[in-house]
This record gives C-alpha cells, sequence and structure tokens, in this order.
C-alpha cells in the first residue's frame, strides 16, 4: 500500500469514527443488506410519510408499488443523531447513514415496536463479511451478469423461493412450472433460498436437490425480513416482498414453496405483483400406480397424504426413516444429517421456579441420570453460575437479566455440540427466558420445566434465610416478595413438589425426556 492509499485511509477511518456506530437489529440488518445488494430498488431507510404510505397503501408517497415499510429503528441514545456508521453484529462498518428525518414510530404499523426511527440515504462501505453462507449471497447484479455472460439474458427465470427442503411434490411443482406453466418457453430456474444470516437452518437440505433440478439451475441465499408475533409479515405482504426481490435478480416468474396444506393468499388480498406468483399444479402421490401425478388424476382413495413440517420433524426427532415415496434419498440422508435423532441432539433442559422450590435438587437428580443414560451433561446451577460466570453482577433486574443470557449463551455452546445442558436459575421473566429459548433453539432443542411450587412452600422451606431478610427490606428486589415472578405459559413440564419427593419429581423429568426421545427407552 503506498502513502497517499494509507493516507486516504487513515482519513476516512477518522472521518468514520466522528459518527456514532449502532449495530441494528436481525430484521433491520436483513434490510440493509438487501438494500445495499440492491435486491430493494430503495436508496435507504424510509421517512415517516413513505412507512405510512406503505402500510397504508401497498406504494410509496410517489405511487411506485412496495409491500413493506423498511425503517431504522434506534435507541434514545441515538435518536438526535445526524450521521450514523450501520455495523454488523462483530463491528465491522457496513453503510453511512446521512440522516434526513427523525421520528417516532408507534405500534401501530407491523413493523417494529413503537421507538425512535431514522431515515435517509445509506451509502456502502465495504462488502458484508458477517452472515452464514456468504459464497451464495450472490448479489441481483451477479445474476444478471452470469445470465448475460451465458446468453440467456432474454430466456424467462422462474425463481422458487424456498425456505423448506424440496420434497417430491415441490419438485414436481418445480419442474412443471419451468416447462408448461411459463408461456414464453421453457424457463431457466433461480432457487433462492431465505434463511436468517446467522443460521444455515436447512439450507443444506435444500441444496441436495440440486440433481433433481431443470439443468442450470442457479441458487442463491437472501434474508426477507419477517418479525414474529404480532408483527410478523402478513403472507401477502410477504409474497410481494419476495416478488420484488426476484424482480431484481432478473426473475420473470415466481413459485414459492409452501408447506402441505399452506393456502396462498388470493390475487385479491395480495395486490398486484410486480411479476407473476406462479400458484403452482397440485400433484399427489398415487398409491396404486406408486408415481406422483396431477391431483386431478388422482382418486382421493389412492392418494397418499404428504406427511407436514411438524410430522417430518418428528420422524427425524425419532430416528425413523422417511418414506421414500415423499422425498429423494440424498434430500432424507441431509436432513437425517441436520437433524439427527433426539438421543443424539443436543439438549437445554432449563428449570425456573422460585427460590426454594426445589429445582436446583431435581435438576441435580435430572442430571445424574441424564449421565446414566450414556449422555454428556454439563449442571449450570444458578449459586454456582452466580459465583464463577457471573461474579461481580449485583441483583438488579438487568443484571439479573444478563446473568440469564450468559447462562443461556453457556448452554446453547454445550447444545451446538450434542451435549446437555442443565440448568436451573429462577429466572423469573418471561422475555428473558424467551431469548435463551432462541439462542438455545439455533443450534438443538429446548426442554422448560417449571418447578411451580407455591411461595409460601418455598418460604416455609427457605434453609438460607433468604425470604426473612427479604421480608425485613434486609434484600431488595427478591423474587415472589418484592419483585414479580412471571409464570411459564410456554413449559414443557410444569412440577409441583408441594406433595411429591424429590425422587418422584426427578422420576417425572427422566420420564418426560424418554418419552419426547431425548433418552433411551431402555434407560
Amino acid at each position: 500500500m503506498d502513502a497517499n492509499q494509507l493516507d486516504a485511509d487513515q482519513q476516512g477511518q477518522g472521518q468514520q469514527d466522528t459518527a456514532p456506530v449502532f449495530t441494528p437489529d436481525p430484521v433491520t440488518l436483513a434490510h440493509l443488506e438487501l438494500i445495499l445488494n440492491g435486491g430493494y430498488p430503495l436508496p435507504g431507510f424510509m421517512t415517516s410519510e413513505e412507512a405510512a404510505s406503505t402500510i397504508k397503501h401497498g406504494r410509496l408517497p410517489d405511487g411506485t408499488p412496495w409491500p413493506v415499510p423498511v425503517t431504522l429503528p434506534v435507541p434514545d441514545t441515538l435518536a438526535d443523531a445526524e450521521r450514523l456508521v450501520l455495523a454488523d453484529p462483530e463491528g465491522a462498518p457496513l453503510a453511512e447513514l446521512d440522516v434526513s428525518e427523525r421520528w417516532w414510530c408507534d405500534d401501530s404499523d407491523r413493523d417494529h415496536e413503537h421507538g425512535h426511527r431514522l431515515a435517509g440515504e445509506v451509502r456502502f462501505a465495504r462488502p458484508p463479511m458477517y452472515g452464514v453462507l456468504r459464497h451464495l449471497r450472490m448479489a441481483p447484479a451477479e445474476i444478471r451478469g452470469q445470465r448475460a455472460i451465458g446468453g440467456f439474458a432474454d430466456r424467462p427465470l422462474l425463481a422458487v423461493l424456498a425456505d423448506r427442503p424440496l420434497h417430491h411434490r415441490s419438485l414436481h411443482q418445480i419442474r412443471a412450472a419451468a416447462e408448461e406453466a411459463v408461456e414464453e418457453g421453457r424457463a431457466e430456474v433461480l432457487v433462492i433460498i431465505n434463511t436468517p444470516l446467522d443460521d444455515e437452518g436447512l439450507t443444506a437440505a435444500i441444496l441436495a436437490a440440486e440433481p433433481l433440478l431443470p439443468p442450470r439451475t442457479r441458487f442463491v441465499v437472501t434474508t426477507l425480513p419477517t418479525r414474529g408475533g404480532a408483527h410478523t409479515l402478513p403472507t401477502g405482504r410477504y409474497d410481494l416482498l419476495a416478488a420484488h426481490v426476484a424482480r431484481a435478480y432478473d426473475a420473470t416468474h415466481l413459485l414459492i414453496d409452501r408447506a402441505p396444506g399452506t393456502p396462498a393468499p388470493s390475487e385479491e388480498d395480495r395486490g398486484p405483483a410486480p411479476i407473476p406468483i406462479l400458484p403452482g399444479a397440485e400433484w399427489r402421490y398415487d398409491t396404486r400406480e406408486e408415481l406422483w401425478r396431477h391431483a386431478d388424476q388422482v382418486a382421493p382413495d389412492r392418494a397418499e397424504t404428504e406427511p407436514g413440517d411438524a410430522e417430518v420433524e418428528e420422524m427425524l426427532a425419532r430416528g425413523r426413516e422417511l418414506p421414500s415415496w415423499f422425498t429423494p434419498a440424498r434430500v432424507a440422508a441431509e436432513l437425517h444429517r441436520l437433524r439427527p435423532a433426539r438421543t443424539r441432539r443436543g439438549l437445554t433442559l432449563f428449570f425456573t421456579g422460585l427460590s426454594g422450590s426445589g429445582k436446583s435438587t431435581i435438576a441435580r437428580g435430572v442430571a445424574e441420570g441424564v449421565r446414566r443414560a450414556g449422555r454428556s451433561v454439563t449442571l449450570l446451577d444458578g449459586d454456582v453460575v452466580r459465583r464463577m460466570l457471573s461474579a461481580g453482577l449485583t441483583f438488579s433486574r438487568e443484571d439479573r437479566d444478563l446473568n440469564i443470557r450468559r447462562i443461556g449463551y453457556v448452554a446453547a455452546e454445550i447444545t451446538r455440540h450434542g451435549g446437555v445442558a442443565i440448568c436451573a436459575p429462577i429466572a423469573p421473566y418471561a422475555a428473558t427466558r424467551a431469548q435463551v429459548r432462541a439462542m438455545v433453539e439455533e443450534n438443538g432443542d429446548f426442554f422448560l420445566v417449571h418447578v411451580a411450587t407455591p411461595l409460601e412452600v418455598c418460604e416455609a422451606r427457605d434453609r438460607k434465610g433468604l425470604y426473612a431478610k427479604a421480608r425485613a427490606g434486609e434484600i431488595p428486589e427478591f423474587t415472589g416478595v418484592s419483585d414479580p415472578y412471571e409464570e411459564p405459559t410456554d413449559a414443557e413440564l410444569v412440577l409441583d413438589t408441594q406433595d411429591t419427593t424429590e425422587g418422584e419429581s426427578v422420576a417425572e423429568v427422566l420420564a418426560a425426556l424418554r418419552s419426547g426421545g431425548w433418552l433411551p427407552d431402555h434407560n
């Protein structure tokens, strides 16, 4: 590097350092990547007027159709920023934002929770490095260039949006759409795999179907922003967003692979799409002919019922073979590798309950039972973790949440490597428990046990005298006395130790683990 280049780099770094650095949440990061790579025809994040028009009318104020608001939520501390460096979770700069508007978003827009927003154009800083399958995250211009070089720029391109493995029914739909549904002639195929930025998900199982797809089928990976709970994109808006992104990749038609029995929104409910969204011909497996045929050619009494995604997951969890009529052998093999039987799958067993509920004692007994069953187990007891992993933290709500997240991170790593992590903190807050569940389920299974021993029983046990000190005001923010315990509504198992022995509670948990397939039946 010459001196002039070094000076320019240092000067650029100095300019960058004058703006605060901010890492957006995963949904906004996905929006940002699609803005920067040309998947969106947008220069940056929306103003309040643009977001409101998109939500209400499905189009921008100038009349351009667009299905979803693309906004940048920021914390209160950045609400007055004039410039912002947007970085990935590892701190690497991705883009710079020149703020054109600061506005407040209420909770009625199916976008994010209420809070501050910044709007403005973004300037590319450097290519993204964070995120899985980076070699397949090609920009739309790259695909357009490949088609032009190959002489296929004028040929129809069928984009297939896939976020689940391509089983026989889906493969028949794709081949039929490529050969028949595109009136202009046989189409090339581009499979757009939708997966989170930080999780490969079932991508390998989708890629396993490549030899069974039409020649010259290409694959790209992207992350279409969605949000859970009340802020999940309606199906129609999700379809339209996929169509806009597919068009950026030069697609002339879009086929969305849906799970069995999932209805597609009507065109009236969805609104006009930038490219045709094909319904996909319905196929059924004919048990007499032992082949897949168009649905109208198979009598109902000869049609095999295709297993849904939940049923497939249960078969994998139990170590059962997937039917050959349902999925190709190479796809099944990849699924078994990605989703091994639960006896070989990582697991976090998370006990939550009041102080004195008996959760630590039960957890120790369960850990011994799991160990005897032949599985590698690590016990993360709340008190021990406090001394070793979270020394120095207070008992404020913020520090208690941080302590639980630390436990969750360690448990997720144990789970990722196929071990069993058993945790026994109080974990009083539902939101923090949900964060831990999400962390763990990126890598394996999560099993929540609520030790629902009543407060008066816990207080009567009180071997450490903590409740007495809390009642006397010596321990502030004590769960169950001066601070709430939010009872789980999503527990896989609820225990009440009031009228049961320690051994009975341990046996109940081990029985649930055997019944669920995490422990072999003979132990």
